[in-house]
């Protein structure tokens, strides 16, 4: 559904920016008026916001997801992969530390790691947690709520409490292999035939190859995340986001629900959730940006044509279950 939104919104876009400049050309009034108004300012000033200070964590995001592509096999990982199963839902939940991979590339290498031998929790664990639990997405976090930095630690906390709670129902109660069995390895296939190319052109060609595309490929999602955030606040009127916003279980259901629909990258997704700084309270900023990761359309859409529907269900109401619990509960302790 993305890719056909993304595939004829693009070109309709940009067809639509053409007609603008072409009546802005020949002297439509009602146009100039159009994008002089207040609300097309404050959508510029929004939109270009969010795009300018993101990007910079999203090309650093890449470049990291690049060299790991290219320079670090999976047998590596899985002969560190510890053996008992509380010091591996450990692993996976700090695995993001060392590899922190953005969650847009993170399910074709978890479902690598689980057919050559890692133990499916911890690949899920690992799905779960290493799109908060990184460096970058500390740093941008960090740098988006400047004024209030406790929202970075805060986020790291409740997403290792959720993905080790998560891990933990997993090893108890899921027996069975979560992977569909006649899902293709397509991204085994890409890689060999990356491999090969590897071998011809050189690490460095490959690495700037593969940063190239996560970035157009993340960048999209960034840019249309950032183009419904600015819709929404230069022209919805603001006083129904604060009788939202005034609601205390509302207000976290309406967040979540956001940051699942934007299906925005964690590398730039609170630079959007600190533009509603304004409006929301903390704990719900704080459950958008931990649910948002976990589990966003776009993640759950790739999930589901890797794992069975089954699995993905019960992950999705289980994370929606702990997060806002978490949230709230780290809220009545303040």
């Amino acid at each position: 559904m993305l890719n056909t939104l993304f595939r004829f919104g693009t070109p309709l876009l940009g067809i639509g920016c053409l007609v603008m400049l072409c009546l802005i050309w020949a002297g439509q009034p009602w146009s100039l008026a159009l994008l002089e108004s207040d609300g097309a300012q404050e959508f510029k000033i929004v939109f270009l916001s969010i795009i300018l200070e993101a990007f910079p964590f999203i090309l650093l995001g890449v470049i990291f997801s690049a060299l790991l592509q290219v320079f670090v096999n999976d047998e590596m990982i899985q002969k560190l992969t510890p053996k008992h199963h509380i010091v591996g839902i450990l692993f996976g939940a700090l695995l993001g530390l060392v590899f922190p991979l953005c969650e847009c590339g993170m399910i074709p290498v978890v479902r690598r790691l689980i057919r050559k031998g890692m133990p499916a929790y911890i690949g899920i664990v690992y799905l779960l947690a290493g799109p908060i639990i990184n460096p970058i997405v500390f740093t941008s976090t960090y740098a988006a709520f400047r004024t209030e930095p406790q929202m970075a630690y805060d986020r790291l906390i409740i997403a290792f409490i959720v993905s080790i709670v998560i891990g933990l129902f997993l090893h108890r109660f899921m027996k069975n292999n979560p992977l569909k069995a006649a899902a293709p390895d397509i991204h085994h296939h890409h890689n060999h035939h990356h491999h090969e190319s590897r071998q011809k052109s050189g690490r460095l060609s490959s690495t700037l190859a593969h940063a190239s595309d996560e970035f157009f490929d993340m960048g999209k999602y960034l840019i249309f995340g950032a183009l419904l955030t600015a819709v929404i606040q230069s022209f919805i009127d603001r006083q129904a986001f604060e009788s939202v916003a005034n609601q205390p279980v509302l207000s976290y259901f309406f967040m979540m629900g956001l940051a699942f629909l934007l299906s925005i990258c964690s590398t730039s997704d609170a630079f959007i959730a600190a533009s509603f700084g304004g409006m929301f309270e903390h704990g719900p900023l704080l459950a958008f940006l931990v649910f948002g990761p976990m589990i966003d359309l776009k993640n759950m859409l790739m999930m589901l044509s890797t794992f069975r529907a089954r699995i993905v269900l019960s992950i999705t109401a289980l994370t929606f279950t702990l997060v806002l619990a978490s949230v709230w509960l780290l809220e009545v302790l303040k």
